[in-house]
């Protein structure tokens, strides 16, 4: 494999401007995040799908965050038999998330496709952006197909007033091990001219499948010239993007200290350790007694 190769299968968000900036664009390959939660998460093929896309969608929206501590939350909440979505990404690219059934399974849907619309069924998006003010910022729809991809671009629409076109994929192999993942974000910024629109709109309905494009052995840069074909395009950056939670002992440890003497001497009484565990990563942090004792030593 070539370096080229090896760089191409690299998950990473593009992000590009066409048409003398008249048009905002962001492309992502997800693959491996996507792969990351799904083995963190047990999740059978439908789950997969729907949480990659989420995941997706957030890493390309997270682009748009400025400062180093800023975080971009996506929540799902259908009445379908997935039980909600949750995804966080900061302003690194990093992201992580978890399905409230990871093992929901569900036959195909009429186009021979995972059913990702039945698995979520109807309900709302939220779009949280924490930005370091005194209340974040809080962005709600009606999810319009529980296809995930629509129900962002409507979002923009309504929330926003941005008109955006979304496309997300993940594609799963035979072992439920995922294939190809990854998406892209479209924008029209206020000025674009109508010859600018109509071009984009006939790109757009070529691009059939995202999973397919990259199955085909195509790369996040080839989407963005894909959608922009016959129109002048910078690429202006490219960044890596991967799955990653921040939780650890420690960050747990601050977390038992801060619920009060009262409380963890009730958990010392009951004599037993105790397991805390972090829902989007699924990891289990254990504490003895002898480890409560000491942080019941340390709390004020």
């Amino acid at each position: 494999m070539t370096l080229q190769d090896a760089g191409s299968k690299m998950d990473r968000i593009v992000r590009a401007t066409a048409a003398n900036a008249q048009i905002r664009i962001f492309a992502a390959y997800t693959k491996d995040l996507t792969e990351e939660a799904r083995k963190r998460h047990s999740t059978y093929p439908v789950a997969t799908a729907a949480l990659g896309r989420l995941m997706t969608a957030a890493v390309m929206m997270s682009e748009t965050l400025k400062g180093e501590d800023d975080l971009l939350t996506l929540r799902i909440a259908g009445d379908g038999p997935i039980g909600g979505i949750t995804v966080t990404a900061n302003s690194k690219a990093e992201v992580k998330g978890y399905v409230g059934n990871p093992q929901v399974d569900l036959p195909l849907n009429a186009k021979g496709k995972l059913d990702v619309a039945g698995a979520v069924g109807k309900g709302r998006l939220d779009v949280i952006r924490d930005m370091g003010l005194k209340e974040p910022y809080v962005g709600q729809t009606p999810l319009i197909s529980g296809e995930i991809a629509e129900d962002i671009t409507y979002y923009f629409a309504n929330s926003e007033q941005v008109p955006s076109s979304v496309g997300l994929g993940v594609l799963v192999d035979r072992d439920f091990s995922v294939k190809t993942a990854g998406g892209f974000l479209v924008q029209l910024l206020p000025f674009a001219e109508d010859e600018v629109i109509d071009k984009l709109e006939e790109n757009l309905k070529e691009i059939t499948s995202v999973t397919s494009f990259f199955d085909q052995g195509h790369t996040p840069e080839d989407l963005v010239y894909a959608i922009c074909r016959g129109m002048d395009v910078q690429i202006t950056d490219t960044v890596p993007t991967k799955f990653s939670c921040n939780c650890s002992k420690e960050r747990v440890e601050k977390a038992l200290i801060s619920i009060g003497k009262k409380e963890l001497e009730s958990l010392i009484k009951e004599g037993e350790p105790i397991t805390m565990h972090c829902g989007f990563c699924n990891t289990d942090y254990v504490f003895e007694l002898s480890e409560l004792e000491e942080i019941y030593s340390k709390n004020p």
